[in-house]
Parts: C-alpha cells; structure tokens; sequence
C-alpha cells in the first residue's frame, strides 16, 4: 500500500496595502514593514511609493485583490481616518461593478486595518478628546468591508504609536508577523464571536 502524501497546508496570500505620506518619520510602520517584507506569503504594496502623483492604476489593483485572500490595510489614523491618497484609493479601486454590486470580485476575502495613532487608548473613550473609543472611528471601513461582502477581521492597533518604547513597537511588529504567519487561525472564533454579540 502506497504511504499516503501528507497535505501541505499554505498560508492565505495576504495583499498589505500600506500608505503613509512620511514614510521615513513613522518608526512604528518602518519597524512593521521590515519584519513582514520577508514573509513569503505577504505582498507590501507601498501606495505612496507607487503613485506619488495620485493617478491608480485600477486594474492591476484589481488583479491583485483577486489574486489574495486576506487584504491589509496598514495605515496612520489620519483626522479620523486614513490618508488622502487611500481614501482614493478605496474610492476608485472599491468600485461598483467590481467589489459591489451586481459584481462582488471580493466575497469572501478578510479585510483587516492596521492603525498606529498619535493618541493613547485613554484618548479614544467618551472621557477622552477624541470622545470615541477607536472601533465607533473606524466604522466607515467595517461597512466598506461589508458592502463588498468582505469578512471584517479586529482591527490591529498600536496606540500612542510616535512615544511608546522601542520594546513595546518591536513586541507590536513581531504581533504583526505572527498573525501574518497564520491570518485566518482565529478567523472562525471570531466570526463565531461576533454572531453571538449581534
């Protein structure tokens, strides 16, 4: 009797869409970046770098959002949000007849943000400036993630991102790498999690 072929089990492709206007005076993403890019299963796609004049080139994003499963969206929060040049992003890429409406090429995929903030967690709370707890902020790209019939993964955040320590940062960026291993282990729990709390 033949001796049976163990499975092989390959890691979801995940798609890192990061955009940061400053790039070079944002440790905390530096530091981020460079524990991923050698990971087999990640594509970084550095939007600032790619499209400094703002012009996208929608259908090789498109290709490469049907090409992987998990999308990343790696970010600074930005007056509540993200930079410019995702938000345009999202606006031309996230396209009606592509990723909603009578086509949804994403169905199914995960859709995590990766935030860094200027703020402690203390700030982002009813007592606190920003008068919300981040998770309330972030909303707009939850229903984004669900208008395209994506599954909305916890977002990953680095809170008081340009004054925590250099331990604290490099402990976030190995957290990175180790969910970026496996992305989808926990998936299911939180799924499971989620319908539970509706």
């Amino acid at each position: 009797m033949a001796a049976m072929t163990p499975r092989i089990h390959t890691p979801p492709k995940v798609l890192v869409i990061y955009a940061h206007p400053e790039p070079q005076n944002s440790v905390a993403n530096s530091v981020m970046l460079e524990q991923i890019r050698s990971l087999e299963n990640v594509t970084v796609r550095d939007l600032y770098g790619i499209y400094p004049d703002f012009f996208i080139d929608v259908k090789a994003e498109h290709q490469l959002l049907t090409d992987h499963d998990v999308i990343v969206f790696q970010h600074p929060l930005y007056m509540y949000s993200c930079p410019s040049l995702l938000k345009e992003w999202i606006d031309r890429v996230l396209s009606k007849g592509f990723a909603f409406g009578d086509e949804c090429a994403l169905e199914g995929k995960y859709w995590r943000s990766v935030i860094t903030t200027g703020g402690k967690k203390s700030a982002f709370s009813p007592s606190g400036y920003n008068k919300y707890p981040l998770e309330q902020i972030l909303q707009p790209f939850e229903l984004s993630a669900s208008l395209c019939k994506m599954l909305w993964l916890e977002p990953l955040v680095l809170y008081w991102s340009r004054k925590v320590d250099d331990v604290e940062r490099l402990q976030h960026a190995k957290a990175y790498i180790e969910w970026l291993r496996a992305p989808l282990m926990h998936a299911d729990l939180q799924e499971s999690t989620d319908g539970n709390d509706r």
